[in-house]
């Protein structure tokens, strides 16, 4: 048995070839969660420990920080409400959630006049995250006192008011009713 090497440097070179295996392992998970970090861009530690939370299926709104949204959407307090409803989804995961941030956008920036086109802008990139958020890409929020029920009808409102043509010069518009 001239050969084989003693038991003991088998064993520690086995040893050697695991440590480098499982430092492998653990680098390539760890840029695996960097990846992840720096394509959601969390802005504060709460936002990245809800997209954590969201992407194991455990994220969920604060229920009362909703239904304040809600409650000052309906009173047309559209700053607040924006404030209450993302403290309520601070990950912005929730797609009904960033649906009613969306519509506050729209009915802040609707005037009988003109359209605010920042707040338009602003509005149109959060419905256009409620509809990746949402389940196949269709969000429908059945709340009766809003005019528009769809993400999709409220993406074409908002890309409409971006729009100019010459139907805005219509003086008529002035008795549009705001959705």
């Amino acid at each position: 048995m001239r050969g084989l090497p003693p038991p003991r440097a088998t064993m520690g070179a086995v040893k050697g070839v695991l440590v480098r295996v499982a430092g492998l392992l653990f680098a390539a998970a760890y840029a695996a969660f960097l990846v992840s970090v720096y394509t959601r861009q969390p802005r504060t530690v709460q936002q990245l420990a809800s997209g954590v939370a969201a992407s194991v299926g455990a994220y969920q709104v604060d229920p009362v920080n909703f239904q304040e949204g809600l409650r000052f959407f309906r009173n047309d307090q559209f700053p607040e409400a924006r404030a209450a409803l993302e403290r309520a989804d601070p990950a912005r995961q929730d797609a009904p959630t960033q649906f009613y941030i969306a519509y506050s956008y729209y009915r802040q920036g609707w005037g009988r006049v003109y359209r605010d086109d920042a707040l338009y802008q602003q509005g149109l990139e959060v419905v256009d995250r409620a509809i990746a958020r949402a389940p196949g890409g269709r969000l429908v929020v059945p709340d009766p006192t809003l005019q528009m029920h769809t993400a999709d009808e409220l993406r074409a409102e908002l890309q409409r008011g971006l729009t100019r043509e010459l139907s805005d010069l219509n003086p008529m518009k002035v008795f549009e009713e705001r959705k």
